[in-house]
């Protein structure tokens, strides 16, 4: 039994190749949250928000294409399509959401980070479902396999195709959710402590703990949403 489901997280269950270690799902936490970390530091220059949201974009397509529905073949230029998608509007939203927050003169300093630090949501979640959705287009297009109660191929479904997306892409909503909202609450709490005011060192650590907390708490919720294999 342990083996069997070692096996499921190692191999890619259509292409019955090994998935390499940092784009499977079990790999996701270990190698994500330094880029969530990265995320939601404060006082983030343009040239960091830029950097930050296009090294996660980039893992995230990495992982979406190693984990992608293999039963009908891609082209390379789908993957590509979907990453700049998702790059382009990962950073346009951060971009544009910390200059209007920086405009907002109604805003008090304090204030205005607090509210900076919940800008790598929206940015991140759309710029997910973007990734999803011009990296799985063909599906929609072509079908994707589906199967009889044996496991046999039985042909191929649009339908089934949109199905698997809508669930894919409302999973990549969730999933940051947790991980980019609930650190930035708690470090806004933290951060007034007095170990953390005398220690400000700490900082840094204190928040890659909670951002691994997090991100160890939405990452199986998530892929819980939905099973593995669903019935059309």
């Amino acid at each position: 039994w342990c083996l069997c489901d070692i096996f499921q997280a190692i191999i890619h269950p259509d292409t019955n190749e090994t998935i390499f270690m940092p784009f499977r799902m079990s790999g996701y936490i270990p190698f994500g949250t330094p880029i969530v970390v990265g995320l939601l530091l404060p006082n983030q220059t343009l040239a960091s928000t830029v950097f930050w949201q296009w090294l996660n974009q980039s893992h995230n397509a990495c992982v979406n294409y190693a984990n992608r529905n293999a039963s009908k073949p891609s082209p390379t230029s789908k993957f590509i399509q979907g990453y700049l998608g998702a790059v382009i509007s990962a950073v346009s939203i951060a971009v544009g959401l910390n200059v209007l927050i920086q405009r907002a003169n109604k805003f008090s300093p304090a204030t205005r980070l607090l509210i900076q630090r919940f800008v790598p949501f929206p940015a991140v979640a759309s710029a997910n479902i973007c990734n999803v959705v011009l990296m799985r287009h063909t599906e929609l297009e072509e079908g994707i396999d589906v199967l009889d109660s044996n496991g046999n191929v039985v042909g191929s479904s649009r339908v089934a195709a949109k199905h698997a997306l809508l669930e894919t892409a409302l999973t990549r909503v969730v999933l940051p959710m947790p991980i980019l909202v609930l650190p930035p609450i708690i470090m806004s709490v933290l951060e007034k402590t007095s170990l953390l005011r005398a220690r400000p060192r700490l900082l840094l650590p204190v928040q890659s703990l909670v951002c691994l907390a997090a991100f160890g708490l939405a990452l199986p919720l998530a892929i819980s949403l939905f099973p593995q294999m669903s019935e059309v």
